[in-house]
């Protein structure tokens, strides 16, 4: 003898079938916030990396800008002009390698400087900073820019930045 299912059973079945989908989107919630959250993580810490990346870029150009005064500021043509400086027959190095971008992967943009050569460097991401206070002194100009190509790292002539 088979035992037929009855009413109850399938009350029974159906109410399973609705917790298993009610699980499935909590599950479905709380994995799109812990993604979210793991973007923002990922992209703060590019942002740290830019500012780590671009303050020792900006020193390096002084610092290259300082050398051999007596012919004239120069600056760098190249980033790889700042890890191996071509002016002289010893090695000196004023940043330790041509880093990359760390917003996109890649060349970053670069910041003309009177009488050829480039004074600093930018990002060329579009997007919008999460860091938008807090920086330190040096940094203070990147407070409330609305994209990362806003935060230049340079060494204007005159110590300041110039207007656009």
């Amino acid at each position: 003898m088979t035992a037929r299912p009855t009413a109850a059973g399938k009350q029974q079945s159906g109410f399973a079938y609705a917790w298993a989908l009610m699980a499935v989107l909590i599950m479905g919630i709380y994995l799109a916030q812990v993604g979210e959250a793991w973007q923002n993580r990922a992209q703060r810490a590019k942002e740290e990396e830019l500012l780590r990346a671009g303050a020792e870029i900006r020193r390096g150009i002084r610092l290259y800008s300082e050398q051999n005064m007596m012919q004239g500021t120069q600056y760098p043509k190249t980033l790889e002009e700042l890890v191996q400086d071509p002016r002289s027959p010893t090695p000196r190095r004023f940043i330790r390698k041509a880093y990359k971008d760390p917003m996109t992967g890649e060349d970053w943009g670069y910041i003309s400087a009177p009488g050829g050569g480039f004074m600093g460097v930018y990002s060329q991401a579009k997007g919008k900073p999460l860091k938008q206070q807090r920086f330190p002194a040096d940094f203070a100009s990147f407070a409330n820019q609305n994209t990362y190509q806003d935060w230049k790292f340079a060494n204007w002539p005159n110590g300041k930045a110039l207007k656009r």
